[in-house]
């Protein structure tokens, strides 16, 4: 049933974004008429009066055209808005801002369909982490752990007595058993309660109902994260109220930049940083290596920062990458903050 869920979602964020989209440049209705809605004389594909499209479905099919056009199609504007996001994303965001809505996906449209399928593919994907990860469950992995590197270190050991002293091969197998021993200790070490791990431990921020995520999240973490997963996208929509402060920021100073004008800059990039993440997860299934999905998870998002920042705000180089680099500084605080707000809102309730 993950699959039919996953698609449920996949529509739900497609509609939820045709809901909020607008219909400029999208009719292809039939001239002349009555407004099938308020009576009046249609002059063009929709009524001057009420808004009403002149041309409607009367058939079964309609439903499907409608889902279809959700999902997919956007009236052809996700096919003009697509290209831009990736590859011109300040033109995008500078030219929906000033004005040209018709023919573009506009940004929350495009955040809601984007993240929607994003949580969708990673439930297709069936990736997600354990409901359940209890004491006894965390005592076997620490087992399992201590034993695999008792056996790690073994070998080590064995091929560090046919080395030649004083080799090079003896001074890395040398290094190598010293990593082992000392990851052995932790694990000897650890704490077997999961209760009173070294991560959450008995944490009180004075903050009810953060600690209550808190403790909840410290009696079993698995649970804890399975939850935050399939909850997170609910309140993915808070990072653009969160982003659009820091952005401000950056042009506090320059006051032709309005506040929508950052507010379509960050969602614009959320959506783009969503189908980044989709692509990259498509790739490792068909089989595309770590290091390379990790170079381009890397490198993409700041440069796409960069170009959006250069071509939005229409910066010099030195200026957009110097905003980049703080931006991306900024990030970490805004990470930290949506966190936080999963745990108390995530968790608890």
């Amino acid at each position: 049933m993950g699959e039919f869920d996953a698609a449920g979602d996949v529509v739900s964020g497609a509609l939820l974004g045709r809901a909020v989209e607008q219909r400029h440049g999208e009719a292809h209705a039939e001239h002349g008429g009555l407004c099938l809605n308020c009576g009046t004389a249609l002059v063009g594909p929709h009524c001057h009066r009420c808004g009403q499209v002149g041309h409607v479905h009367r058939t079964i099919g309609a439903i499907g055209h409608e889902i279809l056009h959700g999902v997919v199609h956007f009236d052809g504007k996700l096919w003009h808005t697509l290209p831009l996001l990736f590859f011109r994303p300040g033109q995008l965001t500078r030219r929906y801002i000033h004005g040209e809505r018709a023919y573009f996906v506009s940004p929350m449209a495009m955040f809601l369909f984007s993240v929607f399928t994003m949580f969708a593919v990673l439930q297709i994907m069936g990736i997600s982490p354990p409901a359940e990860i209890g004491t006894d469950q965390f005592r076997q992995g620490l087992v399992f752990a201590t034993k695999k590197t008792e056996d790690k270190l073994a070998d080590v050991k064995a091929a560090r007595a046919t080395a030649e002293p004083g080799s090079e091969r003896a001074r890395r197998l040398d290094r190598q058993v010293t990593g082992l021993t000392d990851e052995l200790q932790r694990l000897r070490t650890a704490p077997v309660s999961i209760g009173n791990t070294r991560f959450i431990g008995n944490t009180k921020t004075g903050w009810a109902r953060l600690d209550k995520g808190i403790e909840k999240a410290s009696k079993n973490p698995g649970l804890a994260l399975y939850k935050l997963q399939t909850n997170s996208y609910k309140f993915s929509w808070a990072l653009i109220p969160l982003s659009i402060p820091f952005v401000w920021l950056l042009f506090a100073w320059k006051r032709q930049y309005k506040g929508y004008d950052h507010a379509v800059f960050v969602t614009y990039s959320l959506a783009f940083m969503s189908l980044l993440f989709i692509l990259l997860t498509l790739a490792g299934a068909l089989g595309l290596s770590g290091g390379n999905i990790a170079l381009v998870a890397l490198t993409a998002p700041p440069l796409h920062i960069f170009f959006q920042l250069k071509g939005a705000y229409r910066l010099r180089g030195w200026s957009a990458l110097l905003r980049t680099i703080v931006l991306l500084w900024l990030i970490t605080f805004v990470v930290l903050i949506f966190g936080l707000l999963l745990l108390t809102l995530g968790l608890v309730g």
